[in-house]
């Protein structure tokens, strides 16, 4: 599987071609299962500029551009996140959609935890222009088995994991500032997979953007024993690596904390 790096722009048009070109090179290294990052294609100028790209379930170029990438090369797709239209006129729900090797959406995650951050002149508000999900938690089954979808902010919140039950993989696309990531990002996402004792996929944007935002990057693959198989700091590109069932059978019989839980 393979985890896409972007450094994603204000131009629709681009950034599909930029994933697709990545999503071509993962799966000629030999990626089943490739995952976009959070916003990967758009990071407008504005806020609100991504609720002009808001689409209905089901159709939009942005859907069918995922679900023609999943059949074309036959691979399981987790669609980063795009905007899709939500009651709220003025909010869209930040979602990730998940299609098969044939194109179909299998699943489909709406953003919980949405990020707010004040620091000097350094500020998010991400509740200004996208609506809660209302549909967690959401796993689908993969080849590598239950597989839990998760989005950047969500990270901070590890109860949304715990909910997921036993998994083998949870996917987490990220857009995560350069202040925070610098921080927090290898902590939590390794401590994600430590708790529960499975894979984290995560996807993230990572460079200068045209907007003047700087995100972290660090897109890696995690072991559940908290080991990176593969890491990317920053620019485009990818990182992969192998889902191994009895990578997660030995370290769950090793330290079988999943079954000691009390709570």
């Amino acid at each position: 599987m393979a985890a896409i790096q972007m450094v994603s722009s204000t131009l629709l048009e681009d950034n599909l071609e930029q994933a697709a070109g990545l999503i071509a090179r993962a799966v000629a290294d030999g990626a089943e299962l490739v995952a976009l990052p959070e916003y990967f294609c758009l990071l407008g100028r504005r806020d609100h500029d991504k609720i002009e790209l808001a689409e209905a379930l089901g159709r939009g170029p942005v859907q069918s551009f995922l679900g023609e990438q999943a059949k074309r090369h036959n691979i399981w797709l987790v669609g980063g996140t795009l905007p899709l239209e939500s009651p709220d006129t003025t909010r869209i729900y930040n979602s990730s959609l998940v299609f098969t090797p044939e194109g179909a959406r299998v699943a489909r995650y709406d953003k919980i935890h949405l990020f707010g951050f004040q620091k000097g002149s350094e500020s998010y508000d991400e509740s200004a222009s996208i609506r809660p999900g209302e549909n967690c938690p959401q796993v689908f089954d993969a080849p590598c088995g239950k597989t839990g979808l998760s989005i950047c902010y969500d990270l901070r919140f590890p109860e949304l994991f715990r909910a997921m039950g036993e998994v083998s993989l949870i996917v987490l696309p990220s857009a995560f500032t350069y202040t925070t990531g610098a921080s927090h990002w290898d902590i939590l996402v390794r401590a994600r997979a430590i708790e529960n004792q499975c894979y984290m996929l995560a996807p993230a944007q990572g460079g200068v953007h045209e907007n003047g935002r700087r995100t972290w990057g660090h897109s890696v693959l995690i072991d559940p024993w908290g080991e990176v198989v593969s890491s990317l700091e920053e620019g485009p590109g990818f990182v992969a690596g192998d889902v191994s069932q009895r990578r997660l059978e030995d370290v769950r019989q090793a330290l079988p904390a999943l079954k000691h839980r009390t709570m």
